[in-house]
């Protein structure tokens, strides 16, 4: 499945960087009307490395959210061994370990939305995706809250919810 989504990610990186190729070989109008009103210059660039970084987020989370997936419920199941007083000394400790990595990999994960966020909203030719992608630092806020609470698969739900988000933006840009 990591290599399914690995292929898909790559695909539509190429399709995005075929659709950039293809607009700039389209033949220009000779119609010789002109017109007074300017219209901004986009930079293909710009978007090109803004698309490129919100890839990079979605190849990060989906290969998080598998190896999550096949934990969560075990993790789950050991906190409420704890909780029930079932759980042995070892159980306690590798539920303590666990869940700090977990937590401590959502924090780095939420640093790097939030980072990608503000540079949607500096950018001038970012900031008109920005509808699709605000919102994701939050959202990786809340699975972080539901991680640290013991609520492993709703935390990975949340962090599904920014994953269609990023993949969202991906689909708006040019």
């Amino acid at each position: 499945m990591n290599k399914n989504l690995t292929k898909l990610s790559l695909i539509l990186l190429c399709v995005f960087c075929f659709a950039f190729s293809a607009e700039a070989q389209k033949k220009k109008s000779t119609n010789k009307k002109t017109t007074t009103t300017t219209t901004p210059v986009v930079n293909n660039v710009g978007i090109k490395d803004g698309a490129n970084k919100v890839s990079i987020q979605i190849k990060n989370l989906t290969k998080y959210l598998y190896s999550l997936g096949g934990v969560a419920r075990a993790y789950e199941d050991l906190g409420a061994e704890i909780q029930n007083g079932k759980a042995t000394k070892t159980g306690v400790d590798l539920y303590a370990r666990n869940k700090q990595t977990v937590i401590t990999t959502m924090k780095n994960f939420r640093a790097g939305l939030a980072a990608l966020e503000v540079e949607f909203r500096t950018k001038p030719e970012l900031k008109l995706y920005i509808g699709q992608i605000q919102g994701i630092t939050d959202l990786c806020g809340q699975a972080e809250d539901l991680a640290n609470s013991g609520r492993f698969l709703d935390s990975g739900k949340s962090l599904l919810v920014v994953v269609e988000k990023l993949s969202d933006t991906l689909v708006a840009m040019p």
